[in-house]
């Protein structure tokens, strides 16, 4: 939607209490409720942003799901974080870490793709489907350090004492390797949303269905599976999952 046309779009909104999205968007719209009823619902009062980019997630949940919590954003390429670093900057509940996150901490090498949304700790496959070629192309490798969410909790948890987090994970193949390395202190966090590979595109990813198996057997159990594959008709290839710690659930 052109510029000129959201701020007619914002303006009709506020007016008579609507939303207008694209046909394309639907998506995102379901997306944005479900979170805004979760969060109230469950008092979230930290979000950990796992592979933030530019800062979309952030954003959206400021604006559309009424989020005004801290938010930790962990964004590895260093241009990318410089530039989320500016977009937060009047946001004193935003915070910024330029540390990608993993299973085990260290030091690893990290690919830049031709579009840097696709950056990934992982290889592209071989025989990704010809969609993706372009922008999943690696155009430089940098050597970077390597957290875990276990070890980021134990950073900010006194600094910012929260007692129900959310988890938000978007790290491109490495998902469930990120929650993996979350350890004990998964069971700190309310819920998560991350993504799950119907077709892989990075070497060595997880399977949804073992992805989901993974979850359910660390107490979690599916609260919403919201599509990300717009453009991509009639494939499936990556959706994303809600999760919800079990032992909130009433009934």
């Amino acid at each position: 939607m052109s510029s000129i046309k959201r701020k007619a779009a914002n303006v009709v909104e506020k007016i008579f209490g609507v939303r207008i999205v694209y046909p394309e968007q639907i998506s995102l719209l379901f997306e944005q409720e479900h979170l805004k009823q979760f969060f109230s619902r469950f008092a979230v009062d930290c979000v950990f942003d796992v592979g933030a980019n530019a800062g979309q997630y952030a954003v959206m949940l400021r604006r559309r799901v009424g989020y005004m919590g801290p938010i930790i954003s962990f964004e590895p390429v260093p241009e990318i974080a410089a530039r989320l670093r500016a977009r937060a900057a009047n946001d004193p509940a935003w915070h910024v870490v330029e540390l990608a996150l993993d299973r085990d901490a260290g030091e690893r090498i990290f690919n830049v793709m031709a579009d840097s949304e696709f950056s990934s700790l992982k290889e592209p496959c071989c025989d990704q489907i010809k969609i993706f070629r372009e922008k999943n192309k690696v155009i430089r490798s940098i050597p970077l350090k390597v957290s875990t969410v276990e070890q980021e909790v134990e950073n900010w948890v006194n600094k910012l004492s929260f007692e129900r987090p959310f988890l938000k994970v978007d790290t491109q193949g490495s998902d469930l390797d990120v929650i993996r390395g979350a350890g004990d202190t998964l069971k700190m966090f309310v819920g998560f949303q991350t993504e799950l590979a119907v077709k892989s595109i990075y070497a060595g990813t997880e399977a949804f269905d073992r992805a989901i198996a993974f979850y359910r057997s660390n107490g979690f159990e599916l609260s919403a599976f919201v599509p990300n594959n717009e453009g991509h008709f009639p494939r499936l290839v990556e959706t994303d999952c809600i999760m919800l710690r079990s032992d909130l659930l009433t009934n």
